[in-house]
Parts: structure tokens; C-alpha cells; sequence
């Protein structure tokens, strides 16, 4: 007797389910994206205890007659592939068949639809048709889905608390607003509206009903195109960070994807415009063409491979990048309290680790400043593309009044009063002078009249001897001298005098932690921002009015000059109605 058989309809279904039902977000997603592919304007979600206990998706799309209502439940059918082909031009956020039925085999489903001709009523529990008739309905589509699970308890016990399956939902409907801010979204949980956007077909208008006015008024608007993708998107500014990468809302096609190298892309292009570890608000959306994109190699269609992503990935932090610096992003130290900081969309039902707060409101004007001038000094971190764009940035004219705990420089001008930190800053201006000699193919180089002496330990004496050719190319000219000890004869000019022993130990001490996973690009700016700090002005160290006067000149011209290059704010801004708020000259 033959010990292989063929499964039942419905067990596979279930088989299915735990692939597809994940979690009651899981439900949403492949309800709401079904509505979408409907040509729905219209969807709501209603939630009982987050999904829990039951989820109604409603939309006004274009419905289904009888036939197609009772094939929807039957597993691999499915209106939007046909042919072989159909695989490689996906436009459709569904295509597999297995959403609908492996939901009714776990679930009980109430399903009610009408195309304006007919209309239907389908009663499914566990995959078990219990009522079929007639409905009375507009057009579209009205689904309703309880007692998850109620038939697999290994999968039920791990459902999370209500708070998070309610999140779950919110930050889904969210992210699917931001693909498709022309239709109209409501998420309703406990009679309670989180999230509900006006289907304005307005990006950064959605992104304010969703987010609100505290993240819409800091972000920057972006488009980029190549010869196989177009990309368009806001990013916002470096003062509003998060911890983690959920607020990073990436859609090739307008479907919710997830993928590292996008992701990289992005992190790359807020290199030293943020501390590691904090994560910017990018919404991109990725358009090419249907070939270039796999979206079946998982059931939830997140996870993509995407051709030529090397393309992409330059395309990504190249717009990006000089999306931020042509924009003036110096931050205002004050907020207004009357601005509720946490979501609207997002109440005390979740869970207070899952929340998304907001940063208070920031009072910005428009910035114009006069060129100042500026010290020889400060003109060589100029490129070719400096000057060229973002001349606004490029003008801005601080005059120095004084230093506040021998650490910050305050400045004024006719906009208001600045704080620079004074280490900040000058490691700002170090680090892109470090960085423009170490790219330099000419190096200039400075013999020395007593050399160094530099004594290793036979391990560490060894790996600099492996790697004495990159020392030479950076300028270094090193001799044997004695057991586990070398002579420096000469060294690139572009070290600090009166430091060269420090600077140049800090360098070996780079190559010698980096033997295992050496990086020619990260080691060159491992050392710029290496020495960038150490040779900066520390805190509690008074400088001079001229001192402080050439500092400013000089950040001003920084390729960054708002962050240090470890992603720390240099300078803050009080403008004149901050202060005239704080002195109560004005009461609004």
C-alpha cells in the first residue's frame, strides 16, 4: 500500500495559512491589498481588539459576482495572472490565490459583495461553506473575518496582546496610505479612529495625516532618474532621527518591500549627518519596470530581488545626498508646547515602546544671508561642486559675540542668535580637510630632521610590515630600525604639527584593528575622523574673538556643516521669534 497520498483541499489550506496568516496584520495586509487590485478609492478597517477578536475590511472597489465570489475561496485561483509569462509583469499587489482560502480554512469568513449587477452572500467557517445567498450591497466589497484560529491552537497561542496586533495593523494601513495617497484610508479599532487619510493623492498632505505637522514641516522633497528606475520620495531632516528603521518606508512599484541594500543606500547617504544607531524618516518610492523586480520568493511579497541594484543603489544616495546638501538644515533650539507630540493616529492602546513619538514643533524662517569672507585656510575645503550649488548654504554669515562655558560660540545675525559647538565644529572642518588630502592623488610630504621612533610588539611590528606599501601610498615613509621598531622619515603635511607621534600611532593602531576586514574607503575616513577629533578644540577651552570668527567662516564652507562626522549637531539656532516668544513679546 502506497504510503504517499495526496492532502485534502482544506488541509493544505491550513498548511497554507501558516505562511500567509501570520499575525491579524497578516489578514489586513492581503484583505486590503485585494481591495486595492479592486480599484478601490475607499477602504476601511474596522478592528475588534486590535483583530483579535474580529476584522471587517470594507472598501467600494469593483466587487465580484456569484462565480467569482465562490472561486475566490478555492486555492491558486486568481484574476490577475493567466499565462507563464504573467510572472515576469506584476502589477498587482496579488497573484498567488492562496490569501482568501487560507484565511477561511483557519477563520470563520462572512463575505458579502456585489458588482452593482449582482450581489452575494458567502458564510465560510474552516474552510466549510455554511450560507450562500443573495446580499444587499453597493458596490464593492464587505468582508469580515473571526474566530482566527480557532481550529489550530499551536498557531493561536502565538498571536501577541492586543496592543501589539493592534500596532501591527496601524503601522501597516500607515505604510499603505504613503503607496497610495490617493485612496482614502480609515483603521478603526474599538470604535476608535487611528488613522484616516483624505485620499488626496497628495504625498507630503498624507504624510502630515499620518505622521503629523511636526514630521511633514521637516521634510524634503526628492526625485531622481536613471536609464531603469525612477525614484521620488521625502526625506527628512537630520534633527528628527528614530532608533530603529520602521520609520524607513520603501515601495518599488507602490508595494511595501523590504530590502537591505535600499536600506544601506539610504544609511550611506546620512553619512556623518546622524549618530550611528538613529535612523531617518524616508519615504521612497521606487518605480521600474515589472522585469527587474521578483516579488515571488515569499507568500507575504516583502521580500524582493531587484536587478541591477548596484544602479539603484547609486541613483538612491546620490539623490539623497545632495537632497541634503542643497537644503539649509540648522535646527531652531526651541519647540512649541502646543503641539501634542505624540500621533494622533497612534493612542495609548500601544504599547508605549511601540509608539511613535513626534518631535515637537520646530518655528523656522527662511534663511538669506551676505557672503562673508573668508580665510585661505577655509577656501581649500571647497570643491568644483561646491561651487557651483547650494550658494544659499554657502552664504550664511555668523558673527561671533562670545563663548558660554568656554564651549559654545555664540553668534548673532539679523535671523537670531546661533550656538556652534566649538569641538564639533572644528572636527567638522578637520575631518573634510583630511578627507579631500587623503582622496588627493598628489601627496605632499614632509621629511623629518629627527625621526620617530615607533616601538611594537612583534605581532603589531609584523602586520604594519604587511602593509607598509599603504603607508607609503598615504605618505609615510618607514625604515626597520632594530627589533620591533621603526624610524618615521617623513609623513603626508597634512598632519597636525606638534601632534605627529600621536596622529601617526592612531594610524597603525587603524591598520592593525582592521587587518581582518580592511576597507581602503573606510579606513581613509576612519582616519579622518580620527584625527578630525583628536586634534580638535576640546571643551572648556577658551578661544579668541578671531579664533572663533575664522572657526565660523570655516564650518560654513563645510561640505556638512550642521553635524560632526560621528552625526552630533554643531550648531543650533534661537531665531528672533523664539525669543521674543521666551520674553513674552509676542504671545502666540
Amino acid at each position: 500500500m502506497s504510503k504517499i497520498h495526496i492532502m485534502n483541499e482544506n488541509l493544505a489550506n491550513k498548511i497554507a495559512a501558516g505562511e500567509v496568516v501570520e499575525k491579524c496584520s497578516s489578514i489586513v495586509k492581503e484583505l486590503v491589498e485585494n481591495s486595492i487590485d479592486a480599484h478601490a478609492t475607499n477602504i476601511k478597517v474596522i478592528l475588534v481588539k486590535g483583530g483579535l477578536e474580529s476584522i471587517n475590511v470594507i472598501d467600494d472597489g469593483d466587487g465580484m459576482d456569484n462565480e467569482d465570489a465562490h472561486l475566490a475561496f478555492y486555492r491558486h485561483a486568481t484574476s490577475k495572472i493567466i499565462h507563464d509569462d504573467d510572472l515576469f509583469f506584476i502589477n498587482t499587489m496579488g497573484f498567488r490565490g492562496e490569501a482568501l482560502p487560507s484565511i477561511a480554512s483557519v477563520s470563520e469568513v462572512l463575505l458579502k459583495t456585489s458588482n452593482q449587477e449582482t450581489s452575494t452572500l458567502i458564510h465560510i467557517k474552516g474552510g466549510k461553506i455554511l450560507e450562500d445567498a443573495s446580499a444587499t450591497l453597493r458596490k464593492g466589497t464587505d468582508i469580515l473575518v473571526t474566530n482566527l484560529f480557532y481550529n489550530t491552537p499551536a498557531r493561536l497561542k502565538y498571536l501577541k496582546s492586543e496592543n501589539t496586533e493592534n500596532y501591527n495593523c496601524v503601522n501597516l494601513i500607515e505604510k499603505l496610505a504613503m503607496a497610495y495617497p490617493h485612496i482614502k484610508f480609515t483603521l478603526i479599532n474599538n470604535d476608535k479612529v487611528l488613522v484616516k487619510t483624505s485620499g488626496s493623492n497628495n504625498l507630503l498632505k498624507t504624510i502630515h495625516e499620518i505622521y503629523g505637522l511636526n514630521i511633514s514641516n521637516k521634510m524634503l522633497e526628492f526625485k531622481g532618474s536613471s536609464n531603469d528606475f525612477d525614484i521620488y520620495g521625502y526625506i527628512c531632516k537630520p534633527e528628527v532621527l528614530r532608533s530603529n528603521k520602521n520609520d524607513i518606508n520603501t515601495y518599488v512599484n507602490d508595494r511595501i518591500i523590504r530590502n537591505l541594500d535600499i536600506n544601506r543606500a539610504i544609511n550611506d547617504a546620512y553619512y556623518t549627518y546622524k549618530p550611528d544607531g538613529k535612523y531617518p524618516v524616508v519615504i521612497l518610492k521606487i518605480n521600474t519596470d515589472p522585469t527587474l523586480v521578483d516579488v515571488n520568493i515569499h507568500p507575504t511579497k516583502q521580500d524582493v530581488k531587484l536587478s541591477k541594484i548596484n544602479d539603484l543603489y547609486d541613483l538612491i544616495y546620490h539623490t539623497i545626498k545632495n537632497t541634503l546638501y542643497n537644503n539649509l538644515l540648522i535646527p531652531n533650539a526651541l519647540k512649541d508646547e502646543s503641539v501634542n507630540i505624540i500621533k494622533d493616529t497612534v493612542i495609548e492602546d500601544i504599547v508605549n515602546d511601540m509608539l511613535k513619538t513626534e518631535e515637537p514643533k520646530n518655528i523656522q524662517t527662511e534663511l538669506n544671508f551676505t557672503i562673508a569672507p573668508t580665510k585661505n585656510n577655509a577656501q581649500e575645503l571647497k570643491t568644483s561642486t561646491e561651487l557651483v550649488v547650494n550658494k544659499e548654504m554657502k552664504s550664511l554669515v555668523l558673527y561671533p559675540v562670545g563663548l558660554a562655558l568656554g564651549t559654545y560660540i555664540i553668534a548673532e545675525n539679523e535671523e537670531g542668535i546661533y550656538l556652534i559647538d566649538q569641538h564639533a565644529a572644528q572636527e567638522r572642518v578637520n575631518y573634510e580637510r583630511y578627507m579631500k588630502c587623503l582622496q588627493n592623488k598628489v601627496i605632499s610630504t614632509t621629511n623629518l630632521l629627527i625621526p620617530i621612533n615607533i616601538e611594537l610588539s612583534t605581532s603589531d611590528f609584523l602586520i604594519i610590515k604587511d602593509n607598509i606599501p599603504l603607508l607609503s601610498s598615504l605618505g609615510f615613509t618607514l625604515e626597520e630600525f632594530g627589533v620591533n621598531t621603526y624610524l618615521v622619515k617623513s609623513h603626508p603635511t597634512w598632519i597636525l604639527e606638534g601632534h605627529e607621534e600621536e596622529s601617526i600611532r592612531k594610524i597603525l593602531d587603524l591598520i592593525i584593528g582592521g587587518l581582518n576586514n580592511f576597507d581602503p574607503v573606510k579606513f581613509n575616513e576612519s582616519i579622518a575622523i580620527t584625527l578630525a577629533c583628536k586634534m580638535s578644540i576640546k571643551a572648556n577651552y577658551h578661544i579668541s574673538h578671531e579664533e572663533q570668527a575664522e572657526l565660523l567662516n570655516e564650518l560654513v564652507l563645510c561640505d556638512n556643516p550642521y553635524n560632526c562626522p560621528h552625526g552630533r549637531p554643531t550648531i543650533i539656532k534661537f531665531s528672533i521669534y523664539d525669543l521674543e516668544r521666551m520674553f513674552k513679546r509676542v504671545m502666540n
